[in-house]
């Protein structure tokens, strides 16, 4: 993108007219908040069961005596040898979040159907703080829409981010938010897939302020693990 050179008045115009649309799009996002925020809720009936450094809990047990509970489902399957690039910038973004969270009455926690084991391994690789639940042998990733058995992969269409999608994928990420009542039932309040999913990460924030935004070929094309990236002294 080549860009023209003007002089510091012509700069201003521009900038106060996309200052116009930046406060359309604060607007929008007030809007958009209050509309989550009035969903209505779904009673969570079944009994989900993860494991966890702390034993095996339920559903209710993971919100850790908080009313409210933030899951992002992590892409790490049970056969997978580390959790997927994308799902690892995002969780980058969460250990420092988490006393403001939990002051706030929220617990922020990641659930895969990897084993424990493989999960406790690949945080200890990432230097990761937040919790992190397997529901291996549990229907919670396929009722959410983040896991997918084989005859539902042999079908050709995925039922994932509403919608059915021609892909065959075994997992894939998301994000759930749950309320627990004084009475200890559970409630479904809202759930978010795919590009829906990167106001979790600041950095994308930051990035689209800098001169070449992103600078991506596809959706977060130039994310690798933390670990993975060559640095200017290599």
């Amino acid at each position: 993108m080549t860009h023209p050179i003007v002089s510091q008045e012509e700069w201003l115009a521009a900038r106060k007219a996309l200052l116009a649309k930046e406060k359309d799009e604060l607007r929008i996002r007030d809007e958009v908040n209050a509309a989550r925020m009035a969903l209505p809720w779904v009673k969570v009936e079944k009994d989900y069961l993860f494991e966890t450094p702390g034993g095996t809990k339920t559903l209710a047990d993971l919100f850790a005596g908080r009313s409210q509970l933030l899951v992002y489902h992590f892409m790490l399957g049970p056969d997978w040898t580390e959790g997927c690039p994308r799902c690892s910038f995002i969780a980058d973004h969460i250990g420092q979040t988490l006393p403001h969270l939990n002051n706030h009455d929220v617990t922020w926690t990641a659930v895969s159907r990897a084993p424990l084991d493989k999960i406790q391994a690949y945080k200890t690789r990432m230097v990761w703080n937040f919790p992190w639940a397997s529901s291996n042998g549990s229907d919670f990733n396929y009722d959410f829409h983040v896991s997918f058995t084989e005859e539902e992969r042999a079908s050709g269409a995925i039922d994932y981010n509403y919608a059915k999608r021609a892909m065959n994928r075994d997992e894939l990420s998301g994000f759930s938010a749950f309320f627990k009542d004084e009475a200890g039932q559970v409630f479904h309040t809202y759930s978010t897939y795919a590009r829906g999913l990167e106001s979790l990460a600041g950095t994308l924030l930051l990035l689209d302020r800098a001169p070449l935004g992103r600078n991506e070929t596809a959706s977060l094309s130039f994310v690798k693990r933390r670990d993975e990236y060559v640095t200017a002294a290599e």
